[in-house]
Parts: structure tokens; sequence; C-alpha cells
């Protein structure tokens, strides 16, 4: 059973700091990204020279932002924070790239929303360090091309193929950050638990972890809410049962699936006869953009095999059929 530290009061903006993990020895699960990345450092330390440009990409709250920030803590440099959808134009990021430090870490997140434009300004900068800026117009216009300082870009995206083969490649290692296992969730959720002076029987983190997408960002937004229903109803244990009450009152399953989830797996079978149903429509019907289906809903519904992406649409499998009990057609049996 965890338990508390001390009772000082905490604001939501610092204890979301405090549960990022803030050394290698808290960041919890990705094993193989972290013995990886931990050669890159030890190699670019030896030689005293900055961390190779980084590229990571999987779904979102996975720690993409806590390893780059791991990343600009193991060596000593500075963290500038960005993102794609920040630098509308190349001027934008000539005013980044033209005021960094010596061996700072540039780290640009979305990176997939970058433009076109942008991305050619990136290509000199991450090769060669220079930064080629176009000045006037027509027959006047001239390139003038400034040096940086040596900098470390590390790029985070959830759509990787969105990406330009020309800017993946300029990457000295990629890495695809995984969904977590249930191990490591709990053992996240005890050091948060930890943190927030919640005192949990062992038994309920189990059932936390087992809600929470296997992502650590959905476990500590349950157990900061779980937290919540305990105070107010002045609860100073927190038991399973507590935790199945409140993730009921949130409307979240056994298997994690939130309303929208389980809202698409119907349309998908009540309307679309169980598929194949092309992404355009089960948007248009959900009234979602398509974009928020293809990054936010459908990956984790994957991942649990609850639909198949097919050439000619979307299917839901008879998991799908099972968990919602709906009897499904003799088709899938």
């Amino acid at each position: 059973m965890s338990q508390p530290p001390s009772k000082r009061k905490k604001d939501d903006s610092y204890i979301d700091s405090l549960l990022r993990p803030q050394s290698w020895n808290d960041y919890i699960g990705q094993d193989r990204i972290k013995k990886n990345l931990g050669i890159i450092l030890e190699a670019a330390r030896k030689r005293g020279e900055p961390v190779d440009h980084l590229l990571f990409y999987g779904q979102a709250g996975l720690g993409k932002t806590t390893l780059a920030c791991l990343v600009a803590s193991e060596m000593g440099a500075q963290l500038q924070t960005t993102s794609g959808p920040v630098i509308k134009k190349v001027g934008d990021l000539a005013a980044v790239l033209s005021n960094l430090e010596p061996n700072t870490v540039l780290f640009i997140d979305e990176a997939h929303r970058l433009n076109h434009m942008v991305e050619e300004v990136l290509y000199p900068a991450m090769e060669s360090r220079k930064l080629n800026i176009v000045i006037g117009q027509g027959i006047s216009a001239r390139t003038i091309s400034l040096d940086l300082p040596p900098f470390t870009l590390i790029a985070a995206t959830t759509r990787v193929n969105l990406l330009s083969g020309p800017l993946r490649s300029r990457f000295g290692a990629t890495f695809q950050l995984d969904y977590y296992n249930i191990d490591d969730i709990e053992k996240i959720l005890e050091r948060s638990a930890k943190i927030l002076g919640v005192r949990v029987h062992d038994e309920a983190f189990s059932t936390i972890a087992s809600s929470s997408r296997a992502t650590p960002r959905v476990a500590n937004r349950l157990l900061k809410r779980i937290r919540d229903y305990s105070e107010v109803h002045n609860i100073p244990v927190v038991t399973s049962d507590v935790v199945v009450t409140t993730l009921e009152m949130m409307g979240v399953d056994a298997l994690g699936l939130e309303p929208h989830d389980k809202k698409l797996l119907e349309v998908l079978i009540r309307q679309f006869n169980g598929g194949p149903a092309g992404v355009g429509s089960l948007a248009a019907a959900l009234n979602e953009d398509r974009s928020v289906l293809e990054e936010v809903y459908e990956p984790y519904l994957i991942a649990l095999g609850l639909i198949h992406r097919t050439p000619g649409g979307r299917i839901a499998t008879i998991r799908a059929y099972e968990h919602l009990n709906i009897a499904p057609p003799p088709r899938i049996l």
C-alpha cells in the first residue's frame, strides 16, 4: 500500500510537473528506447559533441515530450520547446533557429504539421548548421546564409507517415514508442500516488492500470479523478471498489474505452453492419473530424483488436460485438 508524503497543498500545474519523470530512474517502461538512447548520449558526452538529431513517434501520452526533457537534462543542455502549428511560416522558424544558444536542444512537437516550406529551411540547418534566408522578391531577391551554433533537434509526432522522406532521413536516430504493459503502468501509478499523497490498495492499482489505455498520461488522469472522488467522499484509502465506482461515473469501462470509443464501435456495427466502412463515412456519422478518428480513436481500438483496417474500410471484429454484448452476424462467427 502506498503511503502519502506530507500534507502540503499543490496546485494542478505543479502536480503535473512533478508527475513527469525527472530522471532515467523515474522513467518507467520503453526499456529498448532507454537503452539505445543511453548509448547515444554517453557517446556524445565522450566526444564532447551535441546529441545527434532524434525523432520520436507514437500515440499521444506515451512519453515523447518527457524523453526530450530527459535528453536535455542528461546532456546538461538548455531545452527550447515549440510545435509544428506554431511555426506557420519560414520567418517563424528562422527566428527560433537564429536565437539558439550553443548545444541547445530544440524540441518540436507535432512535427507532422510543419509545412513544406518550413521543412526546406530545416534541411541545411540540421545537416550543416546553416540558416538560408531569402531577402527581397523577384529579380532583386538574394539568399544569405547564417551559421548556426551546434544544436540538437528532437521532433515528436503521432503521424510519422506525414513527415516527408527527406526530413525523416536527416534524423540520426528514430524511435517508436509503444503502448505500455500493465506492470509498467502499475509502477507509474504507484509513483504518482506517492506524489499526489493518495493511499491506494495494491489491487486497486491493477484495476486502474487495466482501464488506462496502456498510456501513462491516461493512467495519471484517471488517478487524479479517483483522488478527487475519494477526497469529496472522505475515503481514506482507495480500493478497487472506489476505482470501479469512479470509472463508471466517468463512463470508462474495464478495457479503458470511453463513451466516444463505444459510440464509434456502435455506429460501425449498427449503421454500417460491422463494415467495411470508410473513415470519411464514419467521421460524418459521428460528426467528428476525420483526423480525430485516425489519431485519437482508432489506434487503441486497433491495438485491442476491436476493429481492423482493410483496403475497403474499417471492420468491427467479433471481439467488438462481444464487448458491446451485441450478437455478431453469421458471417463473422
